[in-house]
């Protein structure tokens, strides 16, 4: 699977060196940009507020808004339905979202302009809950991830590979990652599910009151990369993120930042741009930013470069 990432990657940055040629910028975009981050709490919205900062500081006719969402299949949505020009999401979302699987009811016209990082998934229980593996959910009060959210289409995902139904098995809730925190601190539910870049936020925070740990999930990580593809790696949690004894298994996840496609090139093109020119301020709102790589970021299989991101991949490089 990495070797094939590798391999689109290369091809990728093949394909742009093709074309490459200098030539003058394209005019600046102008008006409200409008971007779906995701749950207050979560590296989703840190990264979204501190591009949205950046789109500001370096547009002079453009204001930028944010937009706290359920996640990766709301923000999918509302950049199709033309309520936000550019989301967040997670690569396994996007993929349903162009082949119009569900939880979408047709194929969505949407394009990256950049892969930005990896998503660790994350089962969060207290140090002394007696479950150590997912199939110890059974009938345990477990939190999904909010409505439209990217963790909850993989942690129905995992549940279903361990032989779980959210429905039948366990008392799900929909919940975002804050709600979530705060409902295991209080001890209104046994777990819950996460996705999202290291450290997330809520839970470190969480980790201020409350003792915590997550759940090796290498129980279900084969089965999912089995059933699903490519598009999850199994990896490792690093112990040192949340101050664990040791690292634990899980599945990550790559990060995609879309737009729809008939976008036009020049704006494409500057907030492709803004996002590397401004990376050092991204990289204060959060970490995770420092992943951000032009010679990776182009590798966004399932999804196709927008033409005007492209552009600017092409004539940035050295």
């Amino acid at each position: 699977m990495r070797l094939a990432r590798v391999f689109a990657t290369a091809l990728a940055t093949a394909l742009l060196l093709a074309g490459c040629g200098g030539s003058d910028a394209p005019p600046r975009p102008s008006g409200e940009i409008k971007v779906a981050t995701g749950n207050r709490g979560g590296v989703y919205a840190d990264y979204g507020a501190g591009y949205a900062d950046v789109v500001e500081r370096r547009l002079p006719d453009a204001s930028a808004r944010v937009l706290h969402t359920g996640g990766s299949v709301d923000n999918l949505r509302r950049v199709d339905a033309r309520q936000a020009q550019i989301g967040f999401t997670l690569a396994d979302s996007a993929a349903d979202a162009v082949a119009g699987s569900a939880p979408f009811s047709r194929k969505l016209p949407v394009v990256a302009l950049a892969a930005l990082y990896d998503n660790y998934v994350q089962l969060v229980v207290r140090a002394d809950s007696p479950v150590r593996s997912t199939k110890a959910l059974r009938g345990l009060r477990v939190s999904v991830g909010s409505e439209g959210s990217g963790t909850a289409l993989i942690a129905e995902r995992i549940l279903k590979v361990a032989g779980l139904s959210p429905d039948g098995d366990l008392t799900s809730l929909r919940l975002d990652v804050r709600e979530s925190a705060t409902a295991l601190a209080e001890g209104r539910i046994d777990a819950f599910f996460w996705s999202g870049g290291l450290p997330t936020g809520a839970i470190t925070e969480l980790r201020r009151t409350t003792t915590i740990r997550l759940v090796d999930l290498g129980d279900v990580v084969g089965e999912l990369t089995r059933s699903y593809g490519e598009l999850y790696t199994e990896t490792t949690v690093p112990a040192v993120v949340y101050g664990a004894q040791s690292a634990v298994t899980t599945v990550s996840v790559p990060n995609f930042l879309v737009v729809r496609r008939n976008m036009p090139d020049s704006e494409a093109y500057w907030l492709t741009r803004l996002l590397f020119e401004g990376q050092s301020q991204l990289i204060r709102a959060h970490p995770e930013a420092r992943r951000l790589d032009r010679r990776t970021a182009i590798a966004t299989h399932p999804l196709e470069l927008h033409p005007g991101a492209a552009r600017w991949y092409r004539e940035s490089h050295p």
